[in-house]
C-alpha cells in the first residue's frame, strides 16, 4: 500500500489538475504563478469574513448576457465558506446579478449579495465602507473583467465592455482585506501581478486586454470555476476538519445544477461559444465534472498514486 500523500503534494496534485492552459496561451501565465493555489488557500484558512466579486458580461452580436464562468465558482466557494462557519457575501454589478443570485438559490446557503449599478460611484464608495465595517478580512476575485491599461475593461477580444461593467476593482482594492484573485485569460482582476509584460507577450490581444489590478495572491487557472473549485479543494487539505463539510460542495452533480440555474433563470450564455447552454467556456459536464470529481477524491486523500 502506498504511503499518504502529503499535504503540499495533495495540493499540487490540485493545482496541476485546475491551473493548465486550455488553449488561451496561458502557459506562461500558469508557469509565472505557480505555488499560488497553495499560497491562497493558505490564506483562506485565516479568513473570518470573506467578500467574493465576480460577474464577467458577454456582449456579442444578438447576445447580451452574463456568462456562466464566474457566478457558478463564485457560488459555491461562498457557500461552503459560509457552511464551515465563515461568513460571505458576492458583489456583483447589476448586468450579472442575475445569474449570481440564481446560482447562490440554487446552492441553498443564504449567502449574501451587494448588488451594484454599472454608473454608482457613491454606491460603490459605500458598499466598500459596508465591507469594511462587516469585518471582511479576505477579498476574493473571481473571474472578473478589470482595468486594462488604458483604464477600461476589455473582454479577450479587446472590446471595451465598460457599458456592463462596474469598476469592482475599487471595492477589491478598497479596504485592509487580503485579495486573492482568480483568472483565466490575462484580462481579470489580479492579473496586475503577474510580471510586466508577460500577458502582452503571450496572450492574444494581450497589450490591450491586461488587467493592471494586482492583488496578494493569484490563481491563473485553465477555467476560473475551476480555480474556485481548487481552493475549495485546498482548504478541504489544509482544515481537515472542514473537509466533510466542503465535500457536499464539491460534486459535478453542484456543479452541474448551479451552472443550468444560471442559464434557466437568468440566461446565462458560455462565454466562449455565446450560447445558451449549461457549458462553461465550450466544455461541457464530459469536461467539468471528472475533473471536480478528481479533485473531491484529492481533497479526501483517496486519489490514486
Amino acid at each position: 500500500m502506498s504511503p499518504r500523500k502529503s499535504d503540499a503534494e495533495r495540493i499540487a496534485a490540485i493545482e496541476a489538475l485546475v491551473c493548465r492552459d486550455v488553449g488561451r496561451k496561458t502557459a506562461e501565465l500558469i508557469a509565472a504563478s505557480s505555488g499560488e493555489l497553495a499560497a491562497a488557500g493558505q490564506a483562506l484558512t485565516r479568513a473570518t469574513s470573506v467578500g467574493l466579486i465576480t460577474g464577467f458580461f458577454v456582449p456579442r452580436g444578438e447576445v447580451a448576457a452574463p456568462e456562466t464562468d464566474g457566478p457558478v465558482g463564485t457560488a459555491l466557494l461562498a457557500a461552503a465558506l459560509a457552511a464551515c462557519g465563515v461568513p460571505a457575501r458576492i458583489a456583483v454589478d447589476t448586468p450579472c446579478a442575475g445569474a449570481v443570485r440564481a446560482a447562490v438559490a440554487q446552492v441553498g446557503e443564504g449567502v449574501e449579495v451587494d448588488e451594484i449599478a454599472v454608473e454608482d460611484r457613491a454606491g460603490l464608495e459605500d458598499l466598500a465602507a459596508r465591507w469594511r465595517k462587516a469585518g471582511i478580512s479576505h477579498a476574493v476575485a473571481i473571474e472578473r473583467c478589470g482595468r486594462s491599461p488604458d483604464g477600461r475593461p476589455r473582454n479577450m477580444r479587446g472590446v471595451d465592455v465598460s457599458a456592463w461593467t462596474a469598476p469592482l476593482d475599487d471595492l477589491f482594492l478598497g479596504g485592509p482585506w487580503r485579495k486573492l484573485a482568480v483568472g483565466d485569460g490575462g484580462n481579470e482582476i489580479g492579473m496586475g501581478k503577474l510580471p510586466d509584460g508577460l500577458i502582452a507577450r503571450f496572450v492574444p490581444n494581450g497589450a490591450s486586454i491586461a488587467c493592471v489590478t494586482s492583488c496578494d495572491h493569484l490563481v491563473v487557472a485553465g477555467v476560473s470555476n475551476w480555480g474556485a473549485y481548487g481552493l475549495m479543494a485546498a482548504l478541504a487539505v489544509l482544515r481537515p476538519e472542514w473537509s466533510p463539510i466542503i465535500g457536499r460542495f464539491l460534486t459535478a452533480e453542484r456543479d452541474l445544477a448551479v451552472t443550468r440555474a444560471t442559464v434557466d433563470r437568468a440566461g446565462a450564455v458560455d462565454g466562449v461559444t455565446a450560447r445558451r447552454e449549461a457549458t462553461v467556456d465550450g466544455f461541457g459536464p464530459e469536461i467539468h465534472g471528472p475533473l471536480i470529481d478528481e479533485l473531491g477524491r484529492i481533497a479526501r486523500g483517496e486519489a490514486a498514486d
